[in-house]
């Protein structure tokens, strides 16, 4: 489908189409590259600056904090709910829009108001270049951008080489404290654990992001604990589980955080949070 904007003329249009399929498999061309964009997620935020494309970003959402000059540029509410009448006031060219993180009835009052919505949330390594890959193209900023994706892609490989025959280690990745929260072996950062040898104690559940308890961490007795969360500093976290001193995490002293937006936001920081992670893991094994 074209999505275009109907102030757009048919004389500033180039006479070629830039199109990129979304993460919602739909085709969306712009009929010149975009040159006011409205990023309506953090995650969004970092890709498209990754993608070489970060003087073009007109708006943002709260916690849009990389990279630093991402913080000057105007803000339009909260990733869960946005001021449309300021984004409309901006007058974006193309909007990024967040699949499972966006009020949806928002993205399609966007669309119906003629701006063009590009959806995107990687869910794996390849996702991310990917997403940077297609913003570049839409933004015109293909050299950097495939640049960028190159970066990410070959430095995730070289990990998944490097940790590729060592000893498994038992991990227990909480994501939140209240309600208890890890990741399944689908999410990415499952992904991310078992690329750095890991083995997720609660990989095999059904939900992406499942709730848990005490009680069941207890049981599955993970050889380390990896903290992530909101902020940068959760050690708190951590300390919560030094009441268990038989557990084997605790035993060991294999308590571990990474710092969440390395880790937990699905762009190329990941590659960083990747290989405090791997680290971490390998701490572990040096402690058996």
């Amino acid at each position: 489908m074209l999505l275009a904007l109907p102030w757009l003329g048919i004389g500033e249009a180039h006479a070629e189409s830039l199109c990129a399929i979304d993460d919602r498999d739909r085709e969306v061309c712009l009929e010149a590259p975009a040159t006011r964009i409205a990023a309506l997620s953090p995650g969004a935020t970092e890709l498209v600056y990754a993608a070489g494309a970060g003087k073009k970003v007109v708006a943002v959402v709260a916690y849009s904090d990389y990279p630093p000059e991402a913080q000057e540029v105007q803000s339009v509410g909260s990733h869960t709910r946005m001021d449309l009448e300021a984004l409309v006031t901006l007058r974006p060219d193309l909007v990024i829009g967040w699949m499972t993180g966006n009020p949806p009835e928002q993205l399609e009052t966007i669309e119906a108001l003629g701006m063009p919505v590009f959806y995107i949330e990687p869910r794996d390594v390849e996702g991310v270049s990917s997403a940077i890959e297609r913003l570049a193209i839409l933004a015109d900023t293909r050299e950097a951008g495939d640049q960028a994706a190159a970066v990410f892609r070959d430095g995730m490989a070289a990990l998944a080489e490097r940790y590729a025959d060592v000893e498994p280690v038992g991990v227990f990745y909480q994501v939140w404290d209240e309600p208890l929260m890890s990741i399944n072996d689908e999410h990415l950062i499952g992904q991310v654990v078992s690329l750095c040898g890991g083995i997720n104690v609660f990989g095999a559940l059904s939900r992406l992001v499942p709730r848990i308890d005490d009680e069941s961490v207890l049981a599955a007795d993970p050889e380390a604990i990896v903290a992530g969360g909101m902020g940068e500093e959760n050690r708190h976290w951590l300390t919560h589980w030094e009441q268990y001193p038989t557990l084997t995490a605790v035993a060991r002293d294999n308590l571990f955080f990474v710092p969440p937006s390395l880790i937990q936001r699905p762009t190329p920081r990941l590659l960083e949070g990747s290989r405090i992670l791997c680290e971490k893991l390998e701490v572990a094994r040096g402690r058996r």
